[in-house]
């Protein structure tokens, strides 16, 4: 794959204009080429040549990479460290180096400098500079944790002094691959109707989480349900990213997981459960934001949609770049993709973009056309040198809903470096969903404003993916604190019609990335009144129905309701929550007794603000007194370089990130008499007696943004047993009761149902 061509980027920060003549402004040259291991080591020489112009006094040339770049600063300070850089010139004048982590254009915000000192270079000097130089014990310079078909080592050249720095032609590239395989996935759907054909996917991820292509192995499949079509084995050829089982499918109904071995019995992994029944839905995953190197990603649109596609196994996705990032040519572009990636009950695409206004003016909002060809209403041209069409943009969020009222569209509410303040604008018709989870983190609260305010949305989850790995978006070795979530879309037919139908409806439900079934109902003693359209938006008259589903609107009489759900998931469900709006109204655990347990986990969440600020690094170390301590588990801990560190067989330390999401780890103890544990964190301390700890959450609160450390017990070994629970729900008198349920798995993972909107008087509607 070759990188986005120049007319599909902003000109502001890239090579759209003509490329320079390397006559006049010189040219690099970077040594070695080829292809290099994510997270590797390596030495790169790159070597610029001086132009016609030379290179001035205090002239510079700078070496750009993107954002997203996750293998450490550059440095010139210590040469035994890590991402030690040296320079020379070819002419001996004094170089020197600066290396600074925004010292650029978005999306090349780190940045390089290497000035002219006390002196100038003419046509034909050169610039060495060693990226990774080892002569003095460096290891070298580490790559970035996930593949890139053409990461550059983007190079400009102020040449005349100027603080204008030109962008060179042609700068060198390399290519980064995944390595070996660490860990196997298989993914299965997860509702299905008999006789309906699925497909079984494969895949072996390094690592960081990038499908490897280092495979070279035979696999056993085994079913525990009977499936027409599933091969006894198959052969995962070196060279495959993916394997990929088609037109499998059930005749009974049921659930069934596959379970994937190699030949003499080692377990490998095995699926999510699939739930094989009769009725008018089925399930469909989908991550619907994400952006490629044409905006501030990386790769091309095209490298997205085949990810997503292929790799990460999804049914649905949508391309959202920056809107002041998209010029005309790529909004052509993104348009062509979709329309060309579209495949009814194969692969849904939808085409649409990222309006990103600043907060002040309404904050971040995902918007999705159900045609192509439709006009795109951008907060501004921020990094578009091309104006022609600026009487186009939307300003601020309400320009843009009333800007999108005759458009057939919809909008979530993102909550990224701009979070949505729906205060500000609002449209139920048009945003009837709100992103909770991302690689930004986990936002709970955009909910809580949604009720306080009246609103009757949907709740999805996405990554917002910027290291072109789409359905499957680990956070890398950056300061993002979380994998990428996914939504269920239960819909009867995977079309772009079924999908809007489905989000109108808020029939769907959110996760953080794994992919589990959830059934939820809610039933009274009479009849509900049941409204089709949210009647504060669009009067209309009900229907009486016994039962609700997952994001309907009604009214009742009744003073309490039966909220029903089931549950299935790949790992043991620790809890599920039933809220009411955010009250907590029944926590239903897993049945595995831990009432006498060895086992603690340690639980760190929550953010400081709800803004830019919001992700919280903690640091925290816990000591036993007491206790030994037998085994550890970590739960969450998405950066490998950052494992949890046992000290002694007393002290554990961890360095993690959290934005509303949460890190923990799991210790199991040989507890003497007055065994305590001192938790020391950089947001709260706390020395706790063990004995006092049991299977409910003991909490020490650190302030911001539910920041809080929990301390709970878990049995040893948790049921892995799907759980269906009843719960009597009582319902305020005024207002809406939004019923909805929160599950949280053993290994991490959560998921939130879209809420059924109940209200006491069918005329307050």
């Amino acid at each position: 794959m070759s990188q986005p061509s120049p007319e599909l980027l902003g000109e502001v920060f890239s090579d759209a204009r003509p490329a320079e003549d390397p006559v006049l402004f010189g040219y690099a040259d970077l040594e070695p080429k080829g292809a290099f291991e994510a997270r590797s080591f390596q030495t790169f020489r790159l070597t610029y040549v001086t132009g016609r112009y030379g290179l001035d006094d205090t002239g510079s040339i700078r070496i750009v990479f993107r954002f997203t770049a996750d293998g450490g600063a550059l440095q010139m300070t210590d040469p035994g460290g890590l991402n030690y850089v040296t320079a020379t010139s070819s002419n001996g004048v004094p170089l020197n180096l600066s290396f600074n982590a925004n010292g650029h254009q978005r999306p090349w915000y780190q940045a390089l400098t290497v000035m002219v000192s006390k002196g100038y270079l003419r046509e034909g000097d050169r610039v060495e500079i060693v990226i990774g130089d080892r002569s003095g014990g460096s290891p070298g310079f580490r790559l970035q944790s996930f593949c890139e078909s053409e990461f550059a080592f983007k190079v400009l050249a102020d040449v005349c002094a100027t603080g204008h720095f030109i962008p060179v032609p042609q700068s060198p590239t390399i290519a980064i691959v995944p390595g070996p395989p660490a860990v196997w996935k298989a993914v299965l759907p997860t509702l299905r109707r008999p006789g309906e054909t699925f497909r079984l996917s494969l895949k072996a991820e390094d690592s960081f989480g990038n499908p490897s292509d280092q495979v070279d192995a035979d696999l056993v499949l085994a079913s525990d349900h009977p499936v027409d079509g599933l091969p006894e084995a198959v052969r995962f050829e070196p060279g495959q990213r993916a394997l990929v089982i088609d037109g499998l499918s059930c005749t009974a109904e049921g659930t069934l997981a596959i379970e994937v071995r190699t030949p003499d019995g080692e377990a490998l992994a095995v699926t999510n459960p699939l739930v094989i029944r009769d009725g008018d839905v089925a399930g469909y995953w989908g991550d619907m934001h994400g952006q490629s190197g044409e905006s501030v990603g990386i790769n091309t649109a095209r490298e997205f949609f085949t990810f997503a596609r292929d790799l990460a196994f999804l049914d649905a996705t949508s391309h959202q770049a920056n809107d002041f990032q998209i010029n005309g040519a790529f909004w052509n572009h993104i348009n062509e993709l979709t329309a060309e990636f579209h495949q009814d009950d194969r692969f849904l695409t939808l085409p649409g973009y990222e309006w990103s206004g600043n907060t002040g003016v309404g904050g971040d909002r995902n918007v999705y056309f159900r045609h192509e060809g439709r006009q795109i209403r951008r907060s501004s041209h921020a990094l578009i040198s091309d104006r022609r069409d600026i009487a186009s943009d939307a300003p601020t969020a309400r320009d843009l809903f009333a800007a999108l009222q005759d458009e057939d569209c919809l909008v979530y509410a993102h909550i990224g470096g701009r979070p949505a303040d729906i205060a500000y604008a609002h449209d139920t018709r048009l945003e009837t969903a709100m992103e909770i989870h991302s690689a930004w983190g986990t936002f709970e609260w955009l909910m809580e404003d949604c009720f306080k305010l009246g609103h009757r949305v949907g709740v999805v989850a996405n990554s917002d993916g910027h290291k072109g790995r789409p359905g499957a978006s680990y956070p890398g070795a950056s300061e993002f604190g979380a994998y990428g979530g996914l939504t269920c879309f239960l819909m009867p037919e995977l079309t772009r019609d079924a999908w809007f139908d489905c989000l109108k409806r808020r029939r769907h439900y959110a996760t953080t990335g794994d992919r589990l079934h959830i059934d939820l109902a809610v039933e009274g003693s009479r009849p509900f009144a049941f409204f089709a359209r949210d009647p504060k938006v669009e009067p209309c008259e009900s229907e009486a129905v016994s039962t609700l589903k997952m994001g309907d609107i009604a009214a009742t009489d009744d003073d309490a309701v039966t909220l029903r759900f089931t549950v299935k998931a790949r790992a043991p469900i620790e809890r599920i929550d039933v809220l009411n709006g955010m009250e907590e109204v029944a926590t239903i655990r897993n049945p595995a007794d831990a009432t006498s347990s060895n086992r603690l986990r340690v639980l760190w969440r929550g953010a400081q603000v709800k803004g830019r600020g919001a992700k919280a690094r903690w640091t925290g170390r816990a000591s036993f007194e007491n206790a030994a301590i037998k085994a550890t588990r970590e739960i969450n801990a998405w950066n490998p370089d950052r494992p949890l560190r046992q000290d002694d067989d007393k002290t554990l330390s961890w360095d993690s990130v959290t934005a509303g999401n949460f890190g923990a780890f799991d210790v199991w103890l040989d507890e003497g008499e007055g065994a305590r544990v001192a938790l020391e964190t950089n947001f709260v301390t706390a020395d706790v007696d063990l004995a006092s700890v049991g299977c409910d959450d003991t909490i020490i609160d650190a302030g911001g943004l539910d920041l809080a450390v929990h301390l709970f017990r878990l049995a040893p070994e948790l049921d892995p047993a799907p759980i269906s629970a009843s719960v009597t729900v009582p319902l305020a008198a005024s207002g809406d009761n939004p019923l909805w349920i929160r599950v949280t798995t053993e290994d991490g993972f959560q998921a939130w149902t879209s809420p059924v909107y109940l209200f006491r008087d069918a005329r307050a509607g």
